[in-house]
């Protein structure tokens, strides 16, 4: 048994292992630990400093004439004893013993002795500790950045570490470190909050170990970590990128997210398990193997296969040690090559680190049931390391949200940040100035974790919007509620002075009512004055701020005299608003713009700021449903990743959708093969779109419907959910090329392809008519389209009754456009039965 103090930990603390898990400098190999233990002192300068830091105390002449070339020195002076360098003083005693750990010594240097040096000069350089190599300046720190332990051991280890550690703040930094380091090293990349803070410093003692073998790439940057994954973003991140097998430059490095948190102990046992082998076959009892991983804590995953099979057996336990990567080792167990007693049925084998569980013997069918099984069991060992007694006989909540909410119900939220309405109150806020609404209930699940959007919302917007936040508790204020027309909850409604409320109905996710209010900032459409503010418009340029929230801006034009067009686009853009930017041109030079760009008026034309093109389409015969189709199909991506949140969108093109299935990133080389088909009009009769597996799970459970397993990615599939819910897939023995991908499209279109798996023809319908939710939504947008939408109010046509009284009196509100009823267009007639068709309207992929 060692007794070591590890480096990792806040505080000093002694613990007690049976492995020498605990990093320690003295016991590793590392090049670079040679000139570190060689050539590194600490040396901190002070006075009437009397406490316990086991190092001399220097005058500064005795200090610097025992300076040797290469040694590193962190220096500190002050001319009296305060408050503020006892602080400091009594932490870097406390960072002593670590800092000895990695070969940096501590001492004392007392300037009163003397004053010859420099460095015992001004107040204000009495404030800053000098890193020193030899006689050569190299770094300076204010003390009021070395605040704690932590502070000191990170701050002094990064300055260190410079080689070995990057630190970057742009998404292009990134991509040219791992293009660089393909085919040569893999990369460990991090996020923390800020430097100095405990995860800092475990990434920096991490990177003093793993320096020379793995390239450490640091951010503090969160946009940048929002670039990267789905993940959540509040907390501290560790990824590990396989880029050294990558030989292939167009091809993305495979990104593995360490699950834990960011300790020094973490961080070892992370990368110990990156460096062990993704599959080893072993021979003989499970009971008696033993690999790194279960000298690391982690459990061991058999799968047991035999000789006959070997090759599909092999393949399956690759995927499942990809899928545990960092969470255990996978073996694979040949059954004739063993000599223990397996249970016939038996086809995965669990063992567990600890020394007194029995091994499990196992009968799975799919690679996601080896991987749920393992994961739950973690989760359950987590629990009852995080839960305490009490906590645990709390029953779960059989509703996910609700479960969510339960588990959340500790964490603070600043409400503060938004502005509690009463009955007392709300007339008088929402009339004072432009504001947003949530009316919610603190009962309700629902309304409880949107209130977490919410907040989010309110700390982006926080110091930069006018439009004020607040809420409403109907559980409290039941009349307001009523008063304003509230019957389900949440809802978020939109105050204007002079205008009607308009209510939200997009997704419950911070991301798009932050849209919808940053969006709801100009008019609808906004009025363009001059061919100058057209292009400017158009270009992106005079809402420069909005083009994040609108990837396309759209801008009618119209002669003076088409009184009637410029009605039904106004109608369209007030349906439109708060998803899409609108604008209309109806001066007496509009011409100039329809011959620049070879349209007829009226016409529309689309900016696609992306892509940097504008698209022109003419106005014949069409009414405020079909402008509003035009603009919505439009703003469809080309080659959209499918999620949850947008596939109803998709699904009302009623095409067949062409699904490439990914486990994870895109592939560079098909994204291109397809933009190109779509943009020749090749794939005009199919909706292409890709789905990402650790984005959106659920496409597992969709393509283990289709292929009964879990099949290899990435994987091209054709699925026509409105005509025979029949699905093709793409040969796998073929490569995604422009000529394959047409030869076998087109051999579809004649019937020559067979199906891999017709859905069966069902309907999810409600139990009962009073549940038919989704026919209301349709019969209440059809009813709401069909009736005249006031044009956006202008402030010099304000009613009286609205400057009274805000409430919403409308019997309907205002819709999303995901929620109006659309013409069916564009369907493909080629996937259709001969026979009586079948309907799968409502069937999931």
């Amino acid at each position: 048994t060692l007794t070591r103090y590890c480096p990792g930990q806040q505080k000093k603390i002694v613990k007690k292992i049976d492995s020498p898990v605990c990093i320690q400098p003295q016991l590793m190999t590392s090049s670079r630990f040679s000139v570190f233990r060689a050539g590194i002192s600490f040396v901190m300068m002070c006075i009437f400093y009397t406490s316990a830091v086991d190092s001399p105390e220097l005058s500064p002449q005795t200090f610097f004439s025992t300076l040797q070339p290469g040694k590193a020195t962190l220096v500190y002076f002050c001319q009296a004893e305060s408050p503020r360098t006892s602080m400091f003083l009594e932490e870097l005693n406390e960072a002593a013993k670590p800092l000895q750990d990695y070969g940096i010594s501590v001492a004392k240097v007392n300037c009163v002795i003397e004053e010859t040096s420099k460095y015992c000069g001004s107040e204000k350089d009495l404030m800053k500790a000098y890193l020193f190599r030899g006689n050569i300046p190299l770094r300076e720190f204010p003390t009021d950045t070395l605040f704690d332990v932590d502070a000191i051991v990170a701050h002094v280890l990064f300055a260190l570490l410079f080689n070995e550690v990057k630190y970057i703040t742009t998404l292009g930094d990134l991509q040219n470190i791992e293009n660089a380091l393909k085919g040569k090293r893999n990369i460990a990349f991090s996020y923390v909050r800020a430097i100095g803070t405990p995860e800092h410093r475990a990434v920096m003692e991490a990177a003093f170990v793993y320096g020379t073998t793995y390239q450490f790439v640091l951010t503090t940057e969160i946009a940048l970590l929002q670039s990267i994954g789905p993940e959540d973003i509040e907390y501290p991140h560790l990824y590990f990128f396989y880029c050294k097998p990558v030989l292939d430059l167009t091809q993305p490095c495979r990104r593995i997210l360490m699950k834990e948190s960011l300790t020094t102990l973490n961080i070892h046992r992370f990368i110990k398990t990156m460096e062990a082998p993704l599959l080893t076959e072993v021979a003989g009892d499970p009971r008696q193997v033993s690999t790194v991983h279960l000298q690391l804590g982690l459990p061991l995953v058999f799968i047991v296969g035999q000789q006959a099979t070997y090759e599909a057996d092999r393949t399956t336990a690759e995927w499942v040690a990809w899928r545990l990567l960092g969470k255990a080792g996978v073996l694979l167990l040949l059954r004739d090559s063993s000599e223990v007693d397996i249970p016939q049925d038996t086809n995965v084998i669990v063992r567990r680190a600890e020394e007194d569980t029995q091994v499990e013997f196992l009968a799975l069918s799919h690679i996601d049931l080896i991987v749920f099984h393992l994961e739950s069991t973690m989760n359950i060992e987590e629990m009852v390391k995080y839960e305490d007694m009490e906590e645990l006989n709390i029953e779960i909540q059989d509703d996910e949200v609700e479960e969510t909410v339960y588990r959340d119900r500790k964490k603070q939220l600043p409400l503060e940040l938004t502005v509690e309405l009463t009955e007392e109150t709300f007339h008088a806020t929402v009339t004072a100035s432009d504001s947003i609404v949530l009316f919610y209930a603190g009962w309700q699940a629902v309304s409880m974790a949107f209130l977490q959007s919410y907040i989010d919302v309110a700390v982006k917007l926080k110091g930069t919007s006018t439009m004020l936040l607040a809420r409403v508790n109907c559980a409290d204020w039941s009349h307001v509620c009523t008063k304003q027309n509230v019957t389900e909850f949440p809802v978020v409604k939109m105050y204007k002075e002079g205008q009607n409320p308009v209510s939200y109905s997009g997704m419950l996710g911070t991301e798009d009512l932050l849209r919808f209010i940053q969006l709801n900032r100009i008019s609808c459409p906004v009025n363009i004055t001059s061919v100058q503010e057209a292009e400017e418009y158009l270009n992106g340029e005079l809402y420069k701020d909005l083009v994040s929230y609108s990837s396309m801006s759209v801008l009618g034009l119209f002669s003076p005299t088409m009184t009637r067009a410029k009605e039904e686009f106004t109608e369209a853009g007030s349906y439109l608003k708060g998803y899409v930017t609108t604008g209309i041109y109806s001066q007496e030079d509009v011409l100039r713009l329809s011959s620049k760009y070879t349209v007829t008026l009226p016409a529309l034309l689309l900016a696609r700021h992306k892509e940097g093109k504008i698209e022109s389409i003419p106005l014949v015969n069409v009414h405020v449903q079909d402008i509003v189709q035009i603009i919505t199909n439009a703003s469809l991506e080309t080659f959209p990743e499918i999620t949850v949140e947008n596939l109803p969108t998709y699904l009302r093109l009623q095409k067949p959708l062409l699904i490439l299935f990914s486990d994870g990133g895109i592939d560079l080389q098909h994204e291109k093969t397809i933009l190109r088909l779509a943009k020749k009009k090749y794939l005009d009769s199919v909706t292409p779109c890709w789905l990402n597996l650790k984005k959106t799970p659920v496409g597992r459970g969709v393509l283990q419907a289709y292929f009964g397993t879990l099949p290899p990615l990435p994987l091209l599939v054709v699925v026509n959910l409105h005509s025979g819910g029949r699905v093709f897939a793409f040969p796998s023995d073929q490569a995604v090329t422009k000529q394959n991908l047409l030869l076998w499209l087109k051999k579809l279109e004649a019937g020559l392809e067979s199906p891999i798996k017709v859905l069966p023809a069902q309907e999810w319908k409600p139990p009962l008519p009073a549940y038919d939710f989704l026919s209301m939504m349709d019969a209440a947008a059809s009813e709401h389209l069909a009736q005249k939408v006031p044009e956006c109010i202008k402030e010099t046509d304000m009613h009286e009754s609205d400057k009274e009284q805000p409430d919403d009196k409308s019997a309907t509100t205002e819709e999303s456009i995901g929620t109006l009823k659309m013409k069916h267009s564009g369907r493909s007639s080629w996937f259709e039965e001969t026979k009586k068709p079948l309907r799968h309207d409502n069937q999931e992929l």
